[in-house]
This record gives C-alpha cells, sequence and structure tokens, in this order.
C-alpha cells in the first residue's frame, strides 16, 4: 500500500525555476546578428568580384531608332530569370546588369530581340547575334519542370551568352523557339551569300 505524502512536503521539495541569464542570451543575439551581416557582406564582395572579373565583357546594345514601327513576331511577358555563360547553366553573369532577376517584355522582330526589363537595365540584341533558342528545366540557381525556361543563345562580343525567360503563359514557349530559330537560320542564310 502507498502512503501520500503531504503536500505542504511536495511543495517544499520543488526549486524554483532558473533566473534567465539576459545578459547571455543577448550575447548570443548580437553574436548571431553579426554573424548574418558578415555572410551578406561576403555574397555582396562575390557579386561585385564576379562583376570584376566580367568587366571585359563590351557594354550592352540599346534599343534602335524606329524599331517600334518594325513588323512584330512575337511579344512575350514575364520574368528574366539570369544570363550565364552559353553552356555553362551556373556560371552566372552579373556584368551591366545581367545578373538581375526582374519582370521582361520581349519584343521579337526581324532586327533582332527588344528586352525591356522595369526596374532593370533593358538591352537589345541584334538578329545577327542570336544564335538559337531552346526549352531547358535549369539557369543560375532557377530549377523549373522540363521545358519550363525558355533558352535564348547569343553572342555578346567574344562571348556567347544563354538568357533564361519565363513567359506568364508557358504555352508561348514553343513558338518563341520556333520563330527564334527560324530567324537565326534566315540570317545565316542572308550572310553566308
Amino acid at each position: 500500500m502507498t502512503t501520500l505524502t503531504p503536500l505542504y512536503l511536495l511543495a517544499a521539495e520543488q526549486k524554483s525555476a532558473e533566473v534567465t541569464d539576459w545578459s547571455a542570451r543577448i550575447a548570443w543575439v548580437i553574436g548571431l546578428l553579426v554573424f548574418i551581416a558578415l555572410v551578406y557582406w561576403l555574397m555582396r564582395e562575390g557579386w561585385k568580384w564576379r562583376g570584376r572579373l566580367q568587366s571585359d565583357l563590351p557594354e550592352l546594345a540599346a534599343t534602335p531608332e524606329g524599331f517600334a514601327d518594325d513588323e512584330t513576331l512575337l511579344t512575350l511577358e514575364g520574368r528574366y530569370h539570369a544570363s550565364t555563360t552559353a553552356g555553362q547553366w551556373l556560371d552566372r553573369i552579373v556584368a551591366h546588369g545581367l545578373g538581375t532577376r526582374s519582370r521582361v517584355e520581349l519584343t521579337l522582330t526581324a532586327r533582332g530581340l527588344d528586352v525591356v526589363r522595369p526596374g532593370a537595365s533593358d538591352f537589345f540584341i541584334p538578329a545577327e547575334s542570336l544564335r538559337e533558342a531552346r526549352l531547358d528545366k535549369a539557369l543560375a540557381g532557377k530549377v523549373l519542370p522540363e521545358g519550363g525556361l525558355l533558352i535564348i543563345t547569343w553572342a555578346h562580343g567574344e562571348t556567347l551568352i544563354d538568357s533564361g525567360f519565363r513567359s506568364d503563359h508557358a504555352a508561348e514557349h514553343q513558338a518563341w523557339v520556333d520563330a527564334v530559330n527560324h530567324l537565326t537560320s534566315t540570317t545565316t542564310e542572308g550572310t553566308a551569300r
């Protein structure tokens, strides 16, 4: 048979809760904030270092005068994800603002591709610089389902660049691949003559 211990004896045996050591807690929080700030500073320095490495990349072309009067082949609204060295899907190009993700409006004409990016640098890719278009699933840290990214390969100076776009309506991607590849083949045939 068990005996019940009187309540006043149980209450006398319990210890009071430990008092929080606020100075140690504040020191840990400050240390964590300093560590986070250091990591962000290192990331920023890495981004600037990558930009300095790519400083030999020429300035981006501006939209030529009278481009708005050209016959529009296709337009697209969506997102610009990144530009990388062609064939190197993780080698992001950050020079001249090409590393900045943004909304995008693309316009394709016989003269080339106009890339308008609200909040980032706009640029123009002449038709003779376009090399190919394809569908892919990954580019510079952005991974989507198979065929979720429209990748346009173009030449800029001595560098071949892959630029990744995603339309608000992914069904448009295949039409863009066909149109850009048709434009590059007719441009190549025209310069071969």
